[in-house]
């Protein structure tokens, strides 16, 4: 009798916290001395830069202007793609595509952190379908933009160790 009921339960507790969307937020690990911080960026409206901007956001970080607060700067952004194997007629089949992303954090004591962030992933490309390829290629790109910037805000929670020592 009783363990009809503990499954019931337990049914219904999964069952409700899937439903509400529930998911832990990242946003809470972050240090208090980073939550508000400035992002620089060589160019503040690339691709990354709006993706890094987002992600900031999402995590509950306030993004400033002034000058005595955490710099958040992408110092480099690299994005390479390599030919991993070909077809029997010699075209490209598919690509690894990467992107690595160096940034720092500044701290206002003018003490800085250098934090980087690497992703790839493989792309399948039929040259039969060029137009829909290309479309797959762009998501994936944004995808991974987007993955390397949640990458570097898990690597500041990181840091809270070593701005603690200091």
């Amino acid at each position: 009798m009783l363990k009809p009921i503990k499954i019931a339960f337990l049914m219904l507790s999964i069952s409700v916290l899937t439903a509400c969307g529930f998911y832990f937020q990242n946003g809470e690990l972050i240090p208090q001395e980073l939550r508000t911080l400035k992002f620089e960026s060589s160019d503040p409206y690339s691709d990354m830069s709006m993706a890094m901007r987002k992600q900031l956001l999402a995590n509950n970080i306030r993004i400033v202007e002034q000058t005595n607060v955490p710099i958040l700067r992408i110092t480099k952004v690299t994005s390479n793609n390599e030919v991993v194997s070909v077809f029997k007629q010699g075209r490209e089949a598919e690509k690894m595509l990467m992107l690595q992303v160096d940034a720092s954090v500044q701290l206002p004591n003018k003490q800085a952190y250098p934090i980087s962030a690497k992703v790839s992933r493989t792309f399948f490309d039929n040259s039969r379908a060029a137009l829909a390829k290309s479309s797959e290629r762009e998501m994936i790109w944004s995808d991974m933009r987007e993955q390397v910037a949640r990458k570097l805000i898990s690597k500041m929670v990181t840091l809270q160790s070593q701005i603690q020592v200091n």
